[in-house]
């Protein structure tokens, strides 16, 4: 009986491999031993960053909500712990946008949150 070598499906297999390491350089797009360890590394980095993204964001916002805060004459701190004594929900996210895209508006929330 002859050796099955299942080319369909190992070639498909294969291809997917090196298609997923598409745009990477030298033996890590065409040997296929050197792709599955670059791909899976790729994998743990995307993994790994989807986490990190949400933290570099919150770092961003929380950056500009101050920066703006202090051209109101009042610090982060002060800002969010007055908001939160007056009971109002907004996030950061869109505190930051706020202070960003529409001054005068943010302006009010600070005034409203230091009375």
């Amino acid at each position: 009986m002859p050796r099955s070598q299942n080319k369909v499906a190992s070639h498909r297999r294969r291809k997917r491999i090196l298609a997923q390491a598409k745009g990477s350089w030298g033996a890590r797009s065409k040997v296929l031993t050197i792709v599955k360890h670059h791909v899976d590394k790729g994998y743990q980095y995307a993994y790994r960053d989807r986490k990190k993204k949400k933290r570099t964001f919150r770092q961003l916002w929380i950056a500009r909500i101050n920066a703006a805060s202090r051209l109101n004459g009042t610090t982060y701190s002060r800002l969010i712990d007055g908001l939160n004594k007056k009971k109002v929900d907004i996030n950061r996210k869109v505190l930051a946008e706020l202070a960003v895209s529409n001054p005068g508006a943010f302006t009010e929330v600070v005034k409203f949150a230091a009375a």
